[in-house]
């Protein structure tokens, strides 16, 4: 296998800590540095088919914004399908595992001058089919990052937690970027937490500031969700939704509540909202939502079908009751897609502003080949 390229390895302590943010804007980062910067996510848990291949759905994230020019299939070598601890469990073949990541990091790296490398959790998952994080960034002989979420002694419990494996696997850490911090407690959190991680022989190599519309979902995300049906094509999908409210009330308060960016969730036979929020469209009222979504099961008859695909934005059907949908959209682990723009541009400044990019290349004894370029501001 290729052991010339460099590389890193982006873990973390939980799953959805910001592995992929941090990927995102890392890739931007370094591209600043090596002209040429691959990627691989070695094991996916989340994947789409593409040309009948299971792809991990980060991979056809990170393809989509960065035009790899790389097999996506070699990518993302292992899509970890429902049965497929079952079959391992049954007849274990993780020397053909093993070469098969590698064989895709070295296609991966070829004609790269650095490889980003994305786990899929913490050190210990997919260690049921000996391929946990730490011996995945042991067979692909990478440093780790590790990404946890913001505090100061919690993610430093649990960074140590993860140390052990990895050190158990003779894996070496280079540092922790912990993520989700409040605004006002950067400086405070990132005094403390590099004093922490200092007595764990850790370097803290950035605090990334929590902001709340990278975790806000958009309709086309709710949409797929809810496999809920449009039911007025060609209308914006990619509002992102600031706040829900539930259309359980008089018709003068629900429109009271309809403003830019909330979704409604509306009882299918609720027309007197439908008819009369349609009314106050056309009298040029000062409301608007980011969409509505039906539920209850109650279809809406012709008429007022006819009036809803009028309206400027998405209305969508689902089925399950108002407490159901509502439950789901709230319980929604938010993922950037492709098409979320505004998310992306700001998670490229976002790790460029608060990640000590030089300091990562310098622990992984890297030589880049833009030596000139700006180096990001430390945390």
């Amino acid at each position: 296998m290729n052991r010339t390229t460099p590389r890193v390895f982006i873990a973390a302590t939980r799953q959805n800590d910001g592995k992929t943010t941090t990927s995102l804007g890392l890739m931007a980062a370094l591209q600043r540095y090596y002209p040429r910067v691959g990627y691989i996510k070695p094991v996916g848990q989340r994947f789409v088919e593409i040309a009948e291949q299971k792809i991990d759905e980060d991979t056809v994230l990170m393809d989509s914004v960065y035009k790899l020019n790389c097999p996506l299939v070699d990518m993302s070598p292992i899509a970890v399908e429902p049965d497929f601890t079952r079959r391992y469990l049954e007849s274990a073949n993780n020397d053909a595992l093993v070469e098969k990541i590698q064989r895709a990091f070295d296609r991966v790296a070829w004609e790269k001058d650095f490889v980003l490398c994305e786990g899929s959790g913490h050190a210990g998952v997919g260690a049921v089919f000996d391929l946990s994080n730490a011996q995945v960034a042991r067979v692909l002989d990478a440093k780790v990052i590790i990404v946890s979420r913001g505090g100061i002694g919690k993610p430093i419990d649990e960074v140590t937690l993860n140390k052990a494996l990895f050190d158990k696997e003779g894996v070496e850490i280079i540092g922790v970027i912990i993520n989700k911090v409040l605004p006002e407690k950067i400086d405070y959190i990132s005094d403390f937490a590099r004093r922490g991680l200092a007595r764990k022989g850790l370097e803290l190599l950035g605090v990334l500031p929590h902001l709340p519309i990278l975790t806000r979902p958009s309709i086309a995300t709710i949409m797929e969700e809810l496999h809920a049906q449009p039911l007025n094509e060609g209308r914006p999908l990619h509002t992102l939704v600031h706040d829900l409210i539930i259309g359980a009330m008089s018709v003068h308060n629900a429109l009271r509540c309809f403003q830019p960016g909330v979704l409604a969730i509306v009882p299918g036979d609720r027309e007197d909202i439908l008819l009369a929020l349609a009314a106050a469209l056309d009298a040029g009222a000062p409301i608007g939502a980011a969409g509505i979504v039906l539920v209850d099961e109650f279809k809406p008859d012709l008429t007022v079908r006819e009036v809803i695909r009028q309206m400027p934005f998405p209305v969508l059907l689902a089925e399950g009751d108002s407490y159901t949908v509502t439950s789901k959209i709230h319980d929604l682990v938010v993922k950037t897609r492709p098409d979320d723009l505004e998310k992306i541009n700001l998670i490229r400044d976002l790790i460029g502003r608060h990640v000590d990019v030089p300091k990562i290349l310098r622990a992984l004894g890297g030589t880049p080949h833009n030596a000139a370029a700006t180096p990001a501001a430390t945390a």
